[in-house]
């Protein structure tokens, strides 16, 4: 069984990947320094606590284990966050990845899956971003991302080191038996944060701008599945296995949804109207972001297995019931 480390892999992307790479017959390796992880998420999995820019740490996973591939999803995630605290993100997805990379050359590990994000095109001139689409990030968590994408590029040319960015849209959902999923603290996602509001009451929902020149005023996104989000990195690894090189792949539905129709799907859901506050706009969101998967379906043979807006809120109401009990 091929070893492959997954660095943030305690965390909600990493550790339905995790689960999947044991389903599919690989040893994930866990590399996580539990900021925004946890233990029990990679339950059955070797998990060593550390930072991914430890050349130390780094050091004695790739001299103690014979690793194949690496998967890196840690990543701070808030854009808002990003824009006034660009150091943070800079440190994190820059400078951090730049050792881990170096190390990889030095072990000569030669198959890297990059977590990448649909920021790092900015504000869409078309309906669907396809890869070609420009690239203009307009946060610095978006620019972190495609700086390292440019990154890779040189590494793969310099270095043979072959890589698959993955840039995905809004990840939701969880296990569909509620076993796993989201448990950011704090949380900044859509989904739970509006299933919380309708649940508790305690809070409202904010709406961060109704002015967009979108159809009801309110951001559109394109939400994808975790699950399909794990098997799209799992194809990846798939085709790196089979010599494939290196390339750069868009992620989603290919079709976007509001911010008002995800509060809907969760009244449907709930059961329960979920309270709202409508304030400004918060720096750095574009105003659509929906992807063009043909490339993904394509090369990797890849698409989406739970498309349906409800059926995503639906596991994420699961694992949010699952977490109170």
């Amino acid at each position: 069984m091929k070893k492959i480390l997954v660095v943030g892999g305690a965390g909600y992307i990493g550790s339905h990947m995790v689960r999947m790479l044991q389903e599919n017959d690989y040893t994930p390796i866990v590399l996580d320094d539990l900021s925004g992880g946890h233990k029990d998420a990679v339950s059955g999995a070797e998990l060593i606590i550390g930072d991914l820019g430890d050349p130390q740490i780094l050091n004695q996973i790739f001299s103690s284990h014979l690793i194949f591939g690496v998967m890196h999803f840690a990543s701070f995630i808030q854009v808002g966050e990003s824009m006034i605290n660009p150091g943070k993100y800079y440190e994190n997805t820059l400078a951090k990845t730049i050792t881990l990379l170096n190390k990889l050359v030095e072990f000569k590990i030669k198959k890297f899956i990059f977590s990448s994000t649909a920021a790092i095109f900015g504000n869409p001139i078309d309906q669907l971003i396809d890869e070609d689409h420009p690239k203009n990030p307009i946060n610095p968590y978006g620019k972190s991302k495609l700086m390292i994408e440019s990154v890779l590029d040189d590494y793969s040319r310099a270095y043979d080191l072959e890589s698959v960015c993955l840039r995905y849209f809004n990840a939701a959902g969880a296990e569909p038996d509620g076993s796993l999923g989201e448990r950011h603290s704090p949380e900044t996602h859509l989904i739970p944060l509006a299933i919380e509001a309708a649940t508790t009451k305690v809070k409202s929902l904010k709406i961060f701008g109704t002015d967009y020149e979108t159809k009801d005023g309110t951001c559109i996104r394109d939400y994808i599945h975790i699950k399909d989000i794990a098997k799209a990195h799992l194809l990846a690894l798939k085709y790196l296995e089979n010599d494939g090189k290196s390339l750069k792949l868009n992620l989603g539905n290919g079709s976007g949804y509001t911010v008002k129709e995800v509060i809907h799907a969760v009244n449907k859901v709930v059961g329960h109207e979920v309270p709202v506050e409508i304030t400004g706009r918060r720096l750095g969101d574009p105003a659509v972001l929906v992807a063009d998967s043909k490339k993904a379906a394509n090369i990797l043979g890849w698409k989406p297995n739970y498309p349906n807006l409800d059926e995503i809120v639906t596991h994420a109401y699961r694992i949010y019931i699952s977490h109170q009990n």
